[in-house]
């Protein structure tokens, strides 16, 4: 469940190009900044766990949560694997994961564990892909992960998880199949599916080496992304997700 690296390359690089490049550190600093709001709306008591942190960008921003992957990065706290969950009945406030979802290939085995350890009223929340207008095509033809949003599956075969993934599932689930989700999982409640970020993290490059966006056209570029999501929240190539267990049912 590893946010998607070029296995080969150094994770220090990739953090110095993310924090140096101003348009990517602003779509990361935007996205951390989210943990730190729903960190504040989850009970007290309990660790904040983020999944799948990758090169390790989140204590850089803040410090607050446990960071952790299935494969051991430079200053990670530990390795865990999002299938199989180390954690105590009900001992997690909140769960975090940014761009590390559509990586997960057993999402039924995963959604019965982090239900199994969040405590009451405990959240998770997915900052992850949103298959829009303008992210469909990009997914499907000019992405270098695997995409298939005709699967009738949650699951799908990986041999590595940093590049193995669909790039639809966090749709598949939480869009196509809600019901099928409500159902098998009455006690996850979904309060938020929030598409957002049409074109930005796609010009910033993402975690690529280059960049369309220099720092003085960062607020044209908030302002384009801003416009198209008035038109209509589909043209979102992102989505935030937000989960809480729900102890009422």
């Amino acid at each position: 469940m590893a946010n998607k690296l070029v296995e080969t390359e150094d994770t220090s690089e990739l953090k110095k190009r993310i924090i140096n490049t101003a348009a990517k550190k602003y779509f990361y600093q935007k996205s951390y900044q989210k943990y730190t709001e729903i960190l504040n709306r989850c009970p007290q008591k309990g660790l904040a766990i983020e999944l799948g942190s990758g090169a390790g960008l989140t204590k850089y921003f803040i410090s607050e949560f446990i960071t952790t992957d299935v494969i051991l990065f430079p200053e990670l706290d530990c390795v865990i694997d999002g299938k199989t969950l180390p954690f105590k009945n009900d001992s997690i406030r909140l769960f975090c994961m940014l761009n590390v979802f559509h990586h997960i290939s057993d999402v039924e085995l995963f959604l019965s564990e982090v239900s199994r350890c969040l405590a009451p009223q405990g959240r998770i929340l997915m900052i992850d892909q949103h298959i829009g207008l303008i992210s469909r095509w990009i997914l499907k033809y000019l992405h270098n992960e695997n995409y298939d949003d005709k699967t009738n599956s949650w699951t799908f075969e990986s041999s590595n998880p940093v590049t193995d993934a669909n790039g639809a599932l966090t749709w598949i689930v939480f869009r196509r199949d809600l019901k099928l989700f409500q159902k098998k999982y009455p006690e996850l409640k979904l309060i938020k599916y929030k598409p957002h970020t049409p074109l930005f993290y796609w010009l910033s490059g993402g975690l690529k080496k280059w960049n369309l966006i220099p720092k003085i056209f960062i607020p044209l570029a908030i302002m384009l992304d801003k416009f198209l999501l008035r038109i209509t929240n589909d043209f979102g190539s992102f989505v935030d997700i937000e989960l809480v267990k729900n102890v009422d049912i």
